[in-house]
């Protein structure tokens, strides 16, 4: 069983392409966090810098990658021992002037070179400037492959000069039989929850499972039912997320909040839809932010408590 549902059109268009006359010089990979973008990227790849009738082995000399790196040496040496490690915020423009000096060089083992920028929604704006003039003027051989979770993040010039492929969202049953092959212990109604909380999303349903995100997802509905005009749910709320959490539960809490939000908008009367698209669109801008700046765990989950009150209507009248 494949991991990776949804992938069979993004295939098809990129064997098209390495079958085709003049490979485009610049991809962008859309779709939602989680549905394997990162994946395709570096299989594609592979492809793309393999030789005739050869496989591109793994740490491909013309394989470049670029994420977001460790964000203090502490957290350097837990990379290079094999463990979890905490990030930088943005992908920086000393990246990418890195990489381009290596542009100045012919590739190492063929005439190919692929640079991945995982994800391209990171990159500052002094690096998505400095990348910009690589895409208007790409070296012989080489080819771009930007990883994105929200296009409309980067520079309208940087996505005229891409060809987009869409990934599509996963459909239930597919979400369901990936959480019982890979999270067989998870009960049905935590892979229940999982699935809505996914909204198509298999690597945001597979977090929800690892990182026990039930409790908290039970509080956010009770929000979004109850109101909360005490501030004991949202108090909960940000118990449920942990003395010391990482960055990673948090924005997977934000996200989780913007599927509750959203689930809610299909059963709201039409009275209640002003509240809870202003919630939603809140949600999404705090997502936004919450890469970038540096905001306190607490405050931040109970902001994400408040905006679910606030979409919970006029029952709720301790929202400020």
């Amino acid at each position: 069983m494949t991991e990776f549902y949804g992938h069979q059109e993004p295939w098809k268009q990129w064997h098209a392409a390495l079958a085709g006359e003049k490979m485009h010089h610049a991809w962008m990979l859309a779709g939602k966090r989680g549905v394997g973008k990162t994946h395709f990227a570096v299989e594609a790849a592979k492809l793309l810098v393999a030789e005739p009738a050869a496989t591109a082995p793994d740490n491909h000399p013309d394989i470049v990658i670029l994420n977001r790196l460790p964000k203090d040496d502490k957290e350097e040496k837990k990379r290079a021992d094999g463990k979890p490690f905490d990030t930088k915020r943005n992908i920086s423009v000393a990246q990418i002037r890195e990489m381009q000096q290596r542009l100045t060089t012919r590739p190492t083992l063929g005439p190919r070179r692929a640079i991945i920028i995982d994800p391209s929604d990171d990159l500052e704006k002094g690096a998505s400037n400095a990348l910009l003039k690589s895409l208007e003027e790409p070296p012989i051989g080489t080819f771009f492959i930007l990883v994105t979770h929200r296009p409309a993040r980067l520079l309208p010039t940087i996505r005229s000069r891409c060809r987009i492929v869409r990934f599509p969202d996963v459909a239930i049953d597919d979400l369901d039989r990936l959480l019982s092959h890979k999270v067989p212990d998870a009960d049905i109604a935590t892979r229940q929850a999982a699935i809505m909380a996914a909204a198509g999303s298999p690597g945001i349903a597979l977090e929800f499972v690892e990182r026990d995100l039930g409790r908290m997802f039970t509080i956010m509905q009770r929000i979004m039912a109850e109101g909360d005009s005490d501030f004991m749910l949202r108090g909960q709320l940000t118990d449920s997320l942990g003395a010391r959490p990482a960055r990673e539960k948090i924005l997977a809490a934000i996200d989780l909040a913007r599927s509750v939000v959203c689930s809610a908008l299909s059963s709201a009367n039409r009275a209640d839809y002003p509240a809870i698209v202003d919630a939603h669109a809140e949600l999404v801008a705090l997502a936004g932010q919450a890469p970038t700046y540096n905001f306190d765990p607490g405050l931040l989950i109970a902001e994400t408590g408040s905006l679910l009150a606030a979409a919970a209507g006029p029952r709720d009248r301790g929202h400020v």
